[in-house]
């Protein structure tokens, strides 16, 4: 049966010890993606490195710390890069396209709908699309963040079968490996709680944006989205095969056999729906929306962070702080300070037309 994988490979993995473009690598990934069509999948390949190619091109010597130098690195690497791509897998007569992406690309509904089409038909078409942020163009507020969300974000917008992050440690470890020879590698994870959540520790590479904790968050998504999630060494010998055939070491994002996923339209709010504030709320309305999935009252609100409008995307942190749930608001900021804490009927006396209304309806509320 053919299934539709989406495969993320990090700048560390990409580059080789001379801090340049390793080609040998890229033969490898190359290979195992033709494998696998030759087998009768379909594969989406979210790639980093532009910025880190770009260094190499333009001849910094260490990642720059300003935006624009940043941005113009990615500018002179992204050519370089798809044109490797395109080189090596022409030689087994695949094509490829380039799909460049900012988070506001697919935070409006149109948007969303026009890339995920987009997608479709270069799979229909046979071409290998090979996904990266629109980094020379891309600002804070609707920057990914990193590419292993991004790589998550492709995978529930199309729908996939699997995501495999191909990193350069072997998937999450109890404690740092590098610092405690005792830690063990989780080869299962079924709930993103604060335990895992400490488990992945601090940054990447100094190529990267992300580390452990950046691929955590992804399969915090893929689990609520029903997609598995493997972490895996990806200069292992055939990672990206073995993954997908589910051998190797790796670490595999998965919910309980049986558990359902979020609708389309949760996921798109959860995970591209930029956030514009936060509302923190107390441990009873936590319970309630993590084991109840009901909807979010204003009574269960203790406060309100940011300047938001009706039918913004706000992010739901529990009283430690930690992110829950993220969902569109029936209220203002404004309106919201002045109704927190307090039951419907007595909203109502002040706003008769708020006599029903919750915070964040389940409906458009993606719970983690």
């Amino acid at each position: 049966m053919s299934r539709l994988i989406v495969a993320k490979v990090g700048s560390s993995t990409l580059m080789g010890e001379n801090n340049e473009l390793d080609l040998a690598f890229v033969r490898s990934l190359c290979a195992q993606i033709c494998e696998l069509r030759r087998r009768g999948d379909r594969v989406v390949l979210v790639s980093s490195g532009a910025a880190a190619v770009g260094r190499s091109i333009l001849g910094f010597s260490e990642r720059p710390s300003d935006i624009p130098t940043l941005q113009a690195c990615a500018a002179a690497g992204q050519t370089s890069l798809i044109e490797r791509y395109a080189e090596v897998l022409a030689d087994d007569g695949v094509a490829c396209g380039q799909v460049l992406l900012t988070r506001g690309d697919v935070v409006d509904r149109t948007g969303y709908l026009n890339a995920r089409n987009t997608f479709e038909c270069l799979l229909e078409l046979g071409v290998v699309p090979i996904v990266n942020e629109n980094d020379t163009v891309s600002v804070r507020e609707f920057s990914f963040g990193d590419n292993d969300m991004l790589g998550a974000i492709v995978a529930s917008l199309i729908d996939a079968d699997l995501y495999v992050i191909l990193s350069d440690i072997d998937g999450l470890y109890t404690a740092n490996p590098d610092t405690h020879p005792d830690a063990r590698l989780l080869e299962r994870v079924e709930r993103v709680d604060a335990e895992v959540v400490a488990m992945a520790g601090g940054v990447g590479s100094t190529f990267g944006t992300g580390g452990m904790a950046t691929k955590v968050r992804a399969g915090r998504a893929m689990i609520a989205a029903g997609i598995p999630m493997v972490i895996c060494r990806g200069r292992g010998g055939g990672a990206l095969v073995n993954a997908v055939d589910g051998t190797g070491r790796s670490t595999r994002f998965e919910g309980p056999a049986g558990s359902g996923h979020e609708q389309a339209r949760k996921l798109w709010i959860g995970l591209a729906g930029v956030s514009r504030g936060s509302v923190t709320v107390d441990r009873g309305a936590t319970k309630a929306l993590e084991q109840g999935g009901a909807s979010l009252l204003p009574v269960g609100i203790t406060s309100v962070e940011g300047d938001f409008d009706k039918g913004d995307v706000v992010s739901v942190l529990d009283p430690d702080g930690r992110l829950i749930a993220r969902g569109v608001t029936r209220y203002s900021s404004e309106d919201l300070w002045k109704v927190h804490g307090l039951r419907l009927d007595v909203i109502a006396r002040f706003f008769p037309d708020r006599a029903d209304c919750p915070a964040i309806h389940r409906d458009e509320l993606l719970v983690f």
